[in-house]
C-alpha cells in the first residue's frame, strides 16, 4: 500500500531493455551519437517545433537551467507560494541564475492567477534598482495539487507574464500526466501558450533518469550547452538518456502509462471518499489525490501498512490534517483493494 510518490517507482520494462540496448558497443560521446540525433528529430515532432535540447538527471537541475537562460542574477522568479522551485529544490533555481529571487504568489490548489500575479508584482512594478527585476514566471503543470492548467488558462498567465516583460517557464515534472488529462496537445500547452521553455520529466512516470530542457528559441542552443558543461551536466554517455526517452514515446507508451496512474488514483479516490472524517479537497486530475483526515485515521492506516504523506505547505489551511496520496503506473488495483478493506 505504497501512496508516497511516484519517484518510489520503478523502471518500466520497456524503458530498460532500451538502456540495455544502447550499452551494446561503442558509441560517439556528449550527444553525437544516433540514438541522441534521432531522439532530437521525435522531441520536435511531438512537440510540432524545432528544438533546443539538454538531458539532466534530475528535475531541479532541469529548472535551474532553464531559469538561469531566462532571469539574469539581479531578477526575479514569479511561481506560486507551493511550487516545487520554491519550496523542494534547496535553493537550486537561485544558485543556478547567480542569485535570482524566487517570488511567491497566492492561487488555489496549485494554480496561479492573473490576480495572484498581479499581488505578487506589486512591490516590484514599476521596476526600481533598489529591488530584484522579476524577469520570469514559472507554471507546474501539472501543479503541487494535481490540478492541470488549459491551454486557455495558460495564455491568460503569459500574457500577464509579457504584460510585465517576463518570459514563461514551465515545470513539468509530470507533463504526460497533464497532457494526459487535459487532452491538449504537447504544442498546445507550451509553446502555442506563450511557453518558452518547458522542463519535460519522465522519471515520475517509467523512467531510470529522464528529465529533459526543451527550449523553443533555437538561438538559444549553445548557450544552452555551455551552462549545461558548466554545472557539470555535460553528460558523455547521451545515448542512455535518449534510449529512455525513445522507449518512453515509441507507440504512446508515456500517455499509457500516465493515464494507468490516473485510473490507480481514481480508483483510490472512490475508497477513500465517504469514509468517516475524510474529505476530498480537490479532484484528482493527474495521479496525485489530496485529502483531509483525523491523526487516528492516518495512524490506524500506516500501523496497516499504509504509507502516504502528511501535506503542509506555506499559509497551510487545514491545521496540518492535508495527507498526499500518489499512485504510478506500477499501482495494481489490489494495492488499492487493500486499504480499502481497513475501512471495512
Amino acid at each position: 500500500m505504497l501512496f508516497t510518490s511516484d519517484n518510489w517507482g520503478g523502471v518500466h520494462p520497456k524503458v530498460w531493455d532500451a538502456i540495455r540496448s544502447a550499452g551494446e558497443g561503442f558509441a560517439p560521446a556528449y550527444g553525437h551519437d544516433s540514438l541522441t540525433q534521432d531522439v532530437h528529430k521525435r522531441f520536435e515532432e511531438l512537440f510540432e517545433h524545432e528544438v533546443a535540447l539538454a538531458f539532466v538527471p534530475t528535475g531541479s537541475a532541469a529548472n535551474g537551467i532553464a531559469l538561469s537562460l531566462l532571469t539574469p542574477s539581479y531578477g526575479g522568479v514569479v511561481c506560486h507560494e507551493h511550487a516545487h522551485v520554491l519550496i523542494d529544490e534547496c535553493g537550486a533555481p537561485e544558485f543556478y541564475t547567480g542569485g535570482a529571487k524566487v517570488i511567491p504568489a497566492a492561487g488555489s490548489f496549485g494554480k496561479l492567477t492573473t490576480s495572484g500575479i498581479e499581488a505578487a508584482m506589486a512591490p516590484y512594478d514599476p521596476p526600481m534598482t533598489h529591488r530584484v527585476k522579476p524577469s520570469v514566471l514559472s507554471l507546474t503543470q501539472a501543479t503541487e495539487w494535481g490540478t492541470v492548467y488549459t491551454p486557455e488558462e495558460i495564455v491568460q498567465l503569459t500574457e500577464k507574464a509579457r504584460s510585465y516583460d517576463m518570459a514563461a517557464h514551465m515545470d513539468g515534472a509530470r507533463f504526460a500526466g497533464a497532457v494526459n488529462a487535459s487532452g491538449a496537445t504537447p504544442a498546445e500547452l507550451t509553446w502555442k501558450a506563450g511557453i518558452d521553455i518547458v522542463c519535460m520529466g519522465a522519471t515520475k512516470n517509467g523512467c531510470l533518469q529522464a528529465e529533459a530542457v526543451v527550449v523553443f528559441d533555437t538561438s538559444r542552443a549553445e548557450e544552452l550547452a555551455y551552462r549545461c558543461k558548466r554545472a557539470g551536466l555535460g553528460t558523455s554517455k547521451q545515448r542512455f538518456f535518449s534510449a529512455q526517452w525513445l522507449a518512453y514515446f515509441e507507440d504512446d507508451l508515456w500517455l499509457k502509462l500516465a493515464s494507468t496512474a490516473h485510473e490507480r488514483c481514481t480508483e483510490l479516490r472512490t475508497v477513500l471518499e465517504g469514509q468517516g472524517g475524510i474529505e476530498i479537497l480537490c479532484e484528482p486530475q493527474i495521479n496525485e489525490l489530496f485529502v483531509t483526515m483525523p491523526d487516528e485515521t492516518a495512524e490506524k492506516l500506516r500501523s496497516a501498512g499504509a504509507q502516504f504523506y502528511d501535506w503542509v505547505q506555506p499559509n497551510d489551511q487545514y491545521a496540518g490534517k492535508a495527507r498526499r496520496f500518489v499512485t504510478s503506473w506500477e499501482t495494481t488495483a489490489e494495492q488499492i483493494e487493500l486499504l480499502s478493506c481497513e475501512f471495512d
